[in-house]
């Protein structure tokens, strides 16, 4: 079998319900992560808050960061994260799913909080480190997300806004990579 941690790692960052089954999803209460699947219910909760995530960060890596390429990176993660929303929204208009998002729009999860905290109190070499290192992690999860749920989603708008988006996330994972590197 599989592992479950990438998507389970997605799932709980975005605050879902830990409920997750083996591939048969018979015994599946609430939304549902398996090897091969996520439901329609954890992506369009989790895509707005990691969303979030990603712009309330970058937001502060543009502030804090004295790196030239690491506030580049944070604009254009501004940039196409805002345009990811923006088409998240289309996409949740436009799609037959009857899965919904809290009506205050996206917040931080807990979890997703306490990072941006910890990006708050930290300066220097040592906020770039935080912020790329969570930028890895977020990409990494992201794109396992958006990849199962373009093979799997069960809503056909929602999958579409995925496929469209992944290259993008792909791109900034790979970016991201780089900067590791350059800062190691």
């Amino acid at each position: 079998m599989k592992t479950l941690l990438p998507l389970v790692a997605v799932a709980l960052l975005a605050g879902a319900p830990a409920a997750f089954a083996q591939s048969d999803d018979t015994d599946a209460v609430g939304p549902m992560v398996t090897e091969n699947k996520v439901d329609t219910q954890t992506f369009v909760t989790t895509v707005p808050n990691a969303n979030e995530f990603e712009i309330q960060s970058s937001k502060l890596a543009r502030q804090k960061s004295a790196s030239a390429d690491v506030k580049a990176f944070a604009a254009q993660m501004i940039k196409d994260h805002t345009k990811v929303a923006e088409d998240f929204k289309a996409a949740m208009s436009q799609g037959q799913t009857t899965a919904s998002i809290k009506p205050a729009g996206p917040a931080l999860q807990p979890k997703e909080q306490q990072m941006l905290d910890e990006l708050k109190g930290a300066s220097g070499k040592d906020f770039d480190a935080k912020y790329i290192t969570m930028q890895t992690d977020a990409h990494r999860q992201a794109v396992a997300l958006f990849s199962t749920y373009a093979n799997s989603g069960d809503d056909p708008t929602m999958k579409e806004f995925a496929k469209k988006t992944l290259p993008v996330l792909k791109m900034h994972e790979k970016h991201v990579k780089d900067l590791a590197v350059a800062h190691q």
